[in-house]
């Protein structure tokens, strides 16, 4: 395994390998929907491997891609080291039957080149899984026009995240990777600007695109897709 240059070190241990509950729990809510069991998760960008450890019943193999092997990653968890700016990830075409990448985009240089990536990754048939920040929450907004700048890319948060994309961002992504049957899904869990208070989770409900600090894309990989 190659050690992973100093400085890609310290950016991917900056998000300390972890996202919050609510997103897991739109990310298992999402699979759970559309995979009925069995095969093979890929999770890429798998940090401590929560998410591995919350879907492994639902699949044969969980295999956990990332730049730095995390404390606390599940041995049963196949890992394997990767600069994700760098494709290909050395794993085989149609792979997986699921491919996640939870908080992952936001860190890399060519989201484009990642989602064609996973496209890569998943088999036909299969789904691909994407969250990252919504931008499009009142938080961000709020934050853009007193700040200067996305909430989530504020100068504390660089450089681990350096690419803020929008939901009509991740459709064109997950489109031109040449995927079908997308759905955006928000966490429905947020916080009020300025502040450390969060929603009611009826608020997130109501107006999950408002009220939400995360979003995610599904989308599957067509039966004679490349």
């Amino acid at each position: 395994m190659t050690t992973p240059p100093v400085d890609l070190d310290r950016r991917a241990r900056q998000s300390l390998g972890t996202s919050g509950d609510a997103i897991y729990a739109m990310v298992e809510a999402l699979v759970a929907e559309r995979h009925g069991g069995g095969g093979v998760l890929v999770d890429v960008g798998c940090g401590t491997g929560t998410l591995c450890g919350r879907l492994r019943a639902r699949f044969a193999r969980c295999v956990g891609v990332d730049a730095v092997r995390y404390d606390g990653l599940d041995a049963a968890v196949e890992f394997v080291a990767h600069d994700l700016d760098r494709p290909p990830i050395p794993l085989p075409d149609a792979a997986a039957q699921v491919v996640t990448a939870v908080e992952t985009i936001e860190h890399l240089e060519n989201p484009w080149a990642f989602v064609r990536e996973l496209a890569r990754l998943v088999a036909p048939g299969g789904w691909v899984v994407v969250t990252t920040p919504n931008q499009l929450s009142v938080l961000s907004k709020t934050t853009l026009v007193l700040k200067n700048g996305f909430n989530a890319f504020q100068a504390a948060s660089y450089p681990a995240h350096r690419t803020a994309l929008l939901e009509i961002d991740l459709r064109r992504l997950v489109r031109e990777a040449g995927l079908e049957q997308e759905t955006v899904r928000y966490s429905g869990e947020g916080r009020w600007p300025l502040t450390s208070i969060h929603y009611p989770r009826a608020a997130g409900r109501f107006w999950p695109r408002g009220c939400s600090d995360n979003v995610a894309i599904v989308a599957r990989k067509p039966t004679g897709g490349r």
